[in-house]
């Protein structure tokens, strides 16, 4: 019998595709690492991860031109992998695993890795990464065969945003304050209050500008009715020095520079941040909290 990968609902991964995925993944890296070649990452990440990684390979090839040989090589141990049924393409699946890396609280960090690939002869590569502590991980839903189930990002998912709408949702709401989908954290209210902080101080002011994202979201259910859901955005920011005055562009603020400089007395930075979030069931309620964000200044621009 054949089966239509394109029509029938079946595992998005084998437990053996993903290892490898996870291996091609962490082989890229310290790669990429190792050399701070930006063109290494395109071979193990794609979409929003990709963005924010290669910038951040960039930035330290402007600093470091002759690579980082000395770089410490990325391992994990403790693989777990959360796979939904899928028809069509892309489809994904959610890697989890016990990195040497320590986090703030000085613990080895357990990384998720958001898996896509977008037809049977493509690649595995990771679209999204979030660091996440135990308390944070939710319990996800499964079928008796213990597969996850996928949320449809627009409509009819029963939750309290789309997941496709989250870009928009959250870039307005870091905009204007307005509304109440999000709850208080260090990535919502906390955040807009330290940039009304920073927008002026003594020879400067910064200007914030928020703007969503087009790379897909992806999203699991969890066990509550909810979802887990993964998504990005941008946020620009403009600083400006006062008359007279010069600042100093840094090495790696040049490495995302289509022209460097070293001063300026006006620039504009993007950044790209990746975001992982709870969201809860409308028949539940409750707010939008953001468990953990990765970000990278993907490109600098002066007038």
């Amino acid at each position: 019998m054949t089966v239509h990968g394109e029509r029938e609902i079946v595992p998005a991964v084998t437990k053996a595709d993903a290892t490898k995925a996870l291996k091609h993944f962490t082989d890229g890296f310290n790669k990429a690492n190792r050399t701070l070649d930006p063109a290494v990452n395109a071979s193990y990440e794609s979409d929003a991860l990709l963005m924010i990684d290669r910038a951040g390979i960039k930035a330290a090839h402007a600093a470091h031109p002759q690579g980082n040989p000395n770089a410490s090589p990325l391992t994990f141990r403790d693989p777990h992998f959360t796979v939904p049924k899928q028809a069509g393409w892309p489809r994904f699946f959610l890697a989890d695993a016990v990195s040497n890396r320590r986090g703030g609280s000085g613990q080895l960090s357990r990384w998720f890795l958001v898996f896509s690939r977008t037809a049977a002869d493509a690649p595995w590569r990771a679209a999204y990464l979030a660091t996440l502590s135990g308390d944070q991980v939710p319990q996800f839903r499964t079928d008796a065969d213990g597969f996850a189930e996928p949320v449809p990002a627009d409509g009819g998912n029963g939750l309290v945003v789309d997941p496709a709408r989250l870009s928009k949702a959250y870039t307005d709401y870091l905009r204007t304050g307005k509304g109440d989908l999000f709850a208080p954290g260090f990535r919502t209210d906390a955040w807009r209050r330290d940039r009304e902080a920073k927008s002026r101080t003594p020879g400067s002011q910064i200007q914030y500008l928020d703007q969503s994202a087009r790379f897909a979201p992806v999203a699991l259910r969890t066990a509550d009715g909810g979802a887990l859901v993964f998504f990005a955005s941008y946020y620009h920011q403009q600083k400006t020095v006062s008359e007279g005055s010069t600042m100093q562009v840094s090495p790696q603020v040049q490495g995302v520079m289509d022209k460097p400089v070293e001063q300026a007395t006006k620039i504009t930075l993007t950044n790209l941040t990746a975001q992982v979030v709870k969201v809860p069931a409308k028949s539940a309620g409750g707010k939008v909290a953001v468990l953990n964000y990765v970000e990278a200044r993907t490109s600098a621009k002066v007038p």
